[in-house]
């Protein structure tokens, strides 16, 4: 596997947008408070970082496979604490 330069702004991107939902997911699982998510938006986003995942790994492209997974797990992790914890009228 030959590492490129640019592969730094894939791997500092991924760093960092990975990184951002760690307060949320530590928040929530601390307070169990979900009343400001959207279970609508946490269902789509989740969905949609599955398929960065699945497009990364066949794609053979690192980045995309190391901050999807990981962020995969935070995103599943607020949107089941959402649907365990959420109430019925909230969207």
């Amino acid at each position: 596997m030959a590492f490129h330069p640019t592969d730094l702004i894939g791997y500092g991107a991924a760093f960092l947008t990975t990184v951002s939902f760690v307060p949320q997911v530590w928040l929530t699982l601390r307070t169990r408070d979900v009343s400001g998510v959207s279970l609508g938006m946490y269902s789509l986003f989740t969905v949609g970082i599955a398929l960065w995942l699945i497009y990364g790994v066949i794609q053979r492209s690192w980045p995309l496979v190391g901050a999807n997974a990981v962020t995969l797990v935070l995103a599943l992790t607020v949107l089941v604490m959402r649907l365990r914890y959420g109430t019925q009228h909230s969207v």
